[in-house]
């Protein structure tokens, strides 16, 4: 562990709560408000991409440094951190989805139903919660 960079790791999971926050925001309203607006739908969109290629990072960097073996794609990172003690099974496999649903968003954004979005922000950003507490808890902080 002595090659992490904890600094740049504390700077991600900050990325990954800052965006949870302001996802939280949205997810907080009505699923009709928030459909109705795309403004809700689009900032929805890219506060994942961005809480998830943050997670991602910080899966890559632990992967690297960590004595892991190199990743096959992104949702493999996570599969990495399952192997290295870092993540539970579950919330691995939880985060593998999470990991597909940005490469869907980013590479065939066309296809995303904004009600899954919605889902995703009323159901699944604890996640992304239970995330970061691995990360801590792992690097003992």
């Amino acid at each position: 562990m002595k090659n992490l960079n904890v600094d740049r790791l504390r700077l991600r999971l900050g990325a990954i709560a800052d965006a949870l926050r302001r996802l939280r925001e949205l997810g907080a309203l009505e699923e009709d408000a928030f459909l109705a607006d795309y403004r809700n739908t689009e900032s929805a969109k890219y506060l994942l991409i961005v809480a998830v290629k943050a997670a991602i990072d910080v899966c890559n960097h632990i992967a690297s440094k960590g004595g892991g073996r190199s990743p096959q794609d992104y949702a493999d990172c996570f599969e990495v951190l399952l192997e290295l003690g870092v993540l539970q099974p579950a919330l691995a496999e939880r985060l593998k989805r999470m990991a597909r649903f940005r490469n869907l968003v980013v590479h065939l954004y066309w296809q995303v139903d904004n009600r899954l979005v919605y889902q995703i922000l009323r159901c699944d950003l604890a996640d992304l919660d239970d995330f970061c507490q691995a990360i801590l808890k792992w690097l003992g902080l």
